[in-house]
């Protein structure tokens, strides 16, 4: 899923706050809270009950697709190079102008608060640079005993909140196209899809993209563009050998076997090989997209893996190096969890009186509020912020006759 935007939170003037980050195991009573918030900030404006839930299920979703398979309470410098991870860059700690570094996303929480950071989405094999000679003053709080610099970090401009071919802030207060940016898996940079020079293919959630720069710099993989990515301009190529001439010289190799082709054969053979000799072409132009489960279909034969490990691109072969797998790792951690409710938890440093009294009153607005969404959900109406404003009165007034009447106790 790499159409999502950069930004799965707030940002003020392309900067990420920390605080406005949310929980990945958010609670219900976050989500009543944020449904309020969410309807009262509209001033007098009405919104659709539909348009807020549904708006509030996708920012859900894309918080947990970056969020969920990073650990959010321990620094994540003692696992190494982590295969992907969200990652942060403080803008407020190392600023443009000197040296690039990532934080993870528990250090983000601990040691960037209130910090601006710039959110990178995920990123391949890093190792968080919190609190390293990149930072001049900040120590990090979850573990300060790291090596002066991570030598095989990869930095590009979204270190400096620079994004795409025109090396723009995300959201850029300059630029009035509303326009989606979709990250390559290689160069892992957000490109707008105005500047792919392409045209983006509808559904592209379960797909990947290869940058027009990735791909030149890596020839070889039109040659898989040909066969396995989402079809574009492909034109077929005469043979520079006639049929007579390739037959001749297939026959040859069966007369004349040597000592050569026994080892060829010996060895997995070469679909790349194989494709290159199709004859097909396709104008080499343009980002790449490519359809899920493709990396299955790349060649695996020595001569290709070392091809690959030359070019930096072994992951490629690793479908669990997609965002997909990253993704899903997140959701089956949710899963894990499911049940477990942080409010819940919270009860558990009060006396028995308090957890009762506050599930008591948990349960009472969770059910009027359910109540009295229902209502305007069966007539087809829209919830205004007054509705929404006289409804918490109601709950105000009704917790002041319960306090009049004395404490709830268990007996």
């Amino acid at each position: 899923m790499l159409t999502h935007r950069i930004a799965t939170g707030k940002k003020s003037n392309g900067l990420y706050t920390c605080s406005a980050l949310e929980s990945n195991s958010a609670d219900k009573l976050r989500v009543l809270l944020q449904f309020y918030s969410t309807i009262t900030m509209a001033e007098e404006q009405t919104i659709s009950l539909v348009d807020v839930l549904e708006e509030d299920e996708e920012l859900e979703e894309e918080a947990s697709a970056v969020l969920a398979g990073s650990d959010s309470d321990h620094c994540s410098y003692p696992q190494g190079y982590v295969k992907r991870q969200a990652l942060y860059a403080c803008n407020t700690c190392t600023p443009k102008g000197g040296q690039r570094a990532g934080v993870c996303l528990a250090c983000s929480y601990t040691c960037h608060e209130g910090h601006e950071l710039f959110e990178l989405y995920t990123k391949r094999n890093f190792r968080c640079d919190c609190g390293n000679r990149k930072f001049i003053e900040l120590h990090c709080k979850l573990h300060p005993d790291k090596d002066e610099v991570n030598t095989l970090n990869k930095y590009s401009q979204n270190f400096f909140g620079l994004y795409c071919t025109c090396s723009r802030p995300y959201p850029d207060p300059d630029d009035q196209v509303e326009d989606e940016m979709i990250q390559c898996v290689v160069c892992e940079d957000w490109l707008h899809g105005r500047h792919l020079g392409c045209v983006v293919p509808d559904s592209v959630e379960l797909q990947e993209m290869i940058c027009e720069s990735c791909m030149n710099k890596n020839p070889f993989l039109w040659t898989y563009a040909v066969h396995l990515a989402v079809p574009g301009e492909v034109v077929q190529v005469k043979e520079e050998t006639g049929a007579e001439s390739s037959k001749t010289e297939q026959d040859d190799e069966v007369i004349k076997p040597t000592c050569k082709r026994s080892r060829e054969e010996a060895e997995p053979s070469c679909r790349l090989k194989e494709l290159q000799q199709d004859g097909r072409k396709r104008a080499q132009s343009g980002a790449v997209f490519w359809p899920s489960a493709w990396r299955s279909k790349l060649c695996s034969c020595n001569t290709c893996q070392k091809r690959l490990s030359e070019a930096g691109l072994s992951f490629l072969l690793d479908e669990g190096d997609t965002v997909f797998a990253y993704e899903k790792k997140g959701k089956n951690n949710e899963q894990k969890h499911e049940g477990h409710d942080p409010l819940m938890s919270a009860l558990d440093n009060l006396n028995r009186v308090q957890q009762l009294e506050i599930i008591h009153g948990y349960n009472d607005m969770k059910t009027e509020l359910k109540d009295f969404l229902q209502r305007f959900a069966a007539e087809g109406k829209v919830v205004t912020s007054d509705d929404i404003r006289q409804f918490f009165e109601q709950q105000q007034t009704r917790k002041r006759r319960r306090v009049d009447a004395g404490s709830f106790y268990c007996t």
